[in-house]
C-alpha cells in the first residue's frame, strides 16, 4: 500500500479548508477497492460518455490489464465513495504482461530505451459531482508520490479526444498540439492513423480538460493521433 506523502497531505488539507467533500488518496488495497474503481470507470466511460466497455449491464469496466496494475483512488472520507481513479502499470508488471495498453494503439519502439523507468497511466476519471479540480489534484499528488517512491522518471499514456462531431474538433486539436511535440527520439507511431488531412478542422476546439492539464505541467505529445 502507499503511505500518504507530505504533498498529498497538503493538498488534502487545502481542499478540506475550501470545500466539501473531504477527500483522501491511496492505492487500492483490496479486490473491493479495485471493484469500486471499476464501477466508477463504467459510470463515467460507459454510462456518461457512451463507450462500449465491459459486459453490458455489469456496471463494471474491467479488462486484461487490471490484474497487473496498481489502482490509485480518491475517496470521499464521509461517504467512502470512490470519486476519482487512475490505473497505473509499473515497468516490471508491463514486462510480465508483455505489453502496455498504449501498444494497442501505437508503435512504441522508440521508447524502449526508457522502458525500465517508464510508468503507463490510463483509465483516469472523476465522478461528475467532484470535478471542481480538487480530486484530480489529489490524484496527481498521489501519482507524484508513486513515481518518487518507485524511482521512476517517465510517465506515458493515451489521451482521448471526442469524435462526436465527425472529427472536426479532433482535427483542430491535432493542429493546435503540434507545438507540444516531443523530441524525435521519443516519437510513437499510430497503428491506425487518424485521417486528419481529409477532415476540415473546426474553427475552434476546446482541449479536453485532462489533456489541457497535462500540457500545462509540461507534458509532450509523442506523435500523430490514432
Amino acid at each position: 500500500t502507499m503511505a500518504r506523502s507530505d504533498d498529498t497531505a497538503s493538498v488534502r488539507e487545502a481542499t478540506e479548508a475550501r470545500t466539501e467533500p473531504r477527500l483522501a488518496v491511496s492505492l487500492a488495497r483490496s479486490p473491493a477497492d479495485i471493484e469500486d474503481a471499476q464501477r466508477l470507470r463504467y459510470k463515467v466511460f460507459a454510462e456518461e460518455m457512451g463507450a462500449r466497455i465491459g459486459d453490458a449491464g455489469s456496471g463494471i469496466d474491467a479488462d486484461e490489464f487490471d490484474p497487473y496494475c496498481d489502482h490509485l483512488i480518491v475517496r470521499d472520507v464521509d461517504t467512502l465513495r470512490v470519486v476519482g481513479t487512475y490505473r497505473i502499470l509499473a515497468p516490471h508488471r508491463a514486462r510480465e504482461l508483455g505489453r502496455l495498453y498504449s501498444d494497442t494503439e501505437f508503435d512504441l519502439s522508440r521508447l524502449q530505451l526508457i522502458a525500465p523507468t517508464m510508468v503507463e497511466v490510463g483509465r483516469s476519471c472523476v465522478h461528475r459531482d467532484c470535478r471542481s479540480g480538487s480530486t484530480i489534484l489529489m490524484l496527481w499528488a498521489g501519482m507524484a508520490h508513486y513515481m518518487r517512491a518507485g524511482g521512476y522518471s517517465h510517465l506515458i499514456g493515451c489521451a482521448s479526444v471526442s469524435l462526436a462531431d465527425g472529427g472536426h474538433s479532433a482535427a483542430r486539436i491535432r493542429s493546435e498540439v503540434q507545438k507540444y511535440l516531443s523530441d524525435p527520439e521519443h516519437r510513437v507511431f499510430p497503428r491506425l492513423a487518424f485521417p486528419y488531412e481529409r477532415i476540415a478542422p473546426a474553427a475552434t476546439a476546446e482541449l479536453p480538460p485532462l489533456l489541457k492539464g497535462y500540457l500545462r505541467i509540461g507534458s509532450k505529445i509523442c506523435g500523430e493521433p490514432a
